[in-house]
């Protein structure tokens, strides 16, 4: 997810509450100009807080989580495999010239 995508859901959780972007960050401290940068994902800097806060009066929550991985091909399957071996071997020789 990117930052205009939490935008565009800050957007319409507020239109869903009927609150103009004035009346949304006032209770916040936020400008109106503020509001509408996050909303079009064009405000130069903001703070996790800030956004944090204007979710919450929103009823929406930040949610990190890792990204999905990408499926791989069957070829780039087997690559990986093939690395990974090569990489275990390496190790384990490695560690028997150390003995």
């Amino acid at each position: 997810m990117d930052f205009s995508e939490i935008g565009k859901a800050i957007r319409a959780a507020r239109k869903a509450k009927g609150l103009s972007q004035e009346l949304a960050g006032s209770p916040l401290r936020m400008s109106r100009a503020t509001i509408s940068g996050i909303e079009n994902g064009t405000v130069s800097e903001v703070g996790i807080r800030k956004v944090m806060a204007l979710c919450d009066q929103l009823n929406l929550e930040l949610v990190v989580r890792p990204r999905e991985q990408k499926l791989l091909s069957w070829d780039e399957q087997l690559a990986e495999n093939e690395r990974l071996k090569l990489a275990t071997l390496n190790a384990t020789r490695t560690s028997a010239q150390r003995d």
